[in-house]
């Protein structure tokens, strides 16, 4: 299942990716810092929503309530829970 998230609070403004059933796979972000958008998916690749989620989940940008990593375990979830409904 591929799915679409439209970023809130961060510089990249849309994140798109693949779940193959709770594993996410091909994570391709909008806009952002080249450097840290290039390297989140990698690093990401093959890991299940849990493991994103406790991996990046709550982590802040600056003086932002948010980041890339953060809006990016939130689209994990939105897109397990769209797939399981």
């Amino acid at each position: 299942m591929t799915y679409v998230y439209k970023t809130k609070g961060t510089c990249s403004t849309q994140i798109e990716l693949e779940l193959e059933g709770n594993v996410v796979h091909n994570v391709k972000f909008t806009g952002g810092c080249n450097g840290n958008l290039q390297a989140i998916p990698k690093l990401v690749e093959g890991l299940t929503v849990e493991e994103v989620e406790a991996r990046i989940k709550g982590i802040k940008c600056g003086f932002k309530n948010t980041s890339c990593g953060d809006q990016l375990a939130i689209a994990c979830r939105e897109a397990y829970e769209a797939a399981n409904a």
